[in-house]
């Protein structure tokens, strides 16, 4: 194979590598990781109080909330982590499905964005985006995925 060749093949195996990754990033985990794991990283983001960051967390639903009816329509629940630090997850209801059976002491495994607050934080973006803009996310309860 001549230099030139070469030099051919190495720069369609990068744009290769490069699409891949790209539509890598793209895709949603379909398993959470150990709950011990997810729960140690969002207590680290709040630590750092980061903001940004696509989580996927398995906790008990701690307090129900009255939904937000303001603007978009949000379905509202704390979880708390191991630590006792709670979190607001904010379920976009005109976009996903409402979660209707949920109760207190129930599991949920969710995935979305989490926001930074001195609170513990949100989780939100637990749906799917109809423009296709953002990562969408979702909410597991019995076994039924919501977004």
């Amino acid at each position: 194979m001549s230099k030139a060749s070469r030099q051919k093949h190495r720069i369609w195996l990068i744009i290769a590598f490069i699409v891949i990754g790209y539509f890598a990033s793209k895709l949603e985990p379909e398993q959470a990781y150990s709950n011990s794991n997810q729960q140690s990283n969002i207590e680290q983001l709040i630590q750092q109080q980061q903001s940004d960051v696509q989580v996927a967390v398995t906790s008990q639903v701690f307090k129900l909330l009255r939904d937000d009816l303001e603007g978009s329509r949000h379905q509202r629940f704390l979880i708390q982590l191991a630590n006792g630090q709670t979190i607001l997850i904010a379920h976009n209801i005109d976009l996903a499905p409402r979660i209707d059976d949920l109760q207190k002491g129930d599991i949920v495994t969710v995935y979305g964005e989490y926001e930074w607050n001195n609170k513990g934080g949100v989780i939100h973006w637990t749906h799917h985006d109809p423009a296709k803009r953002h990562i969408g996310g979702w909410i597991e309860h019995n076994g039924n995925r919501y977004q």
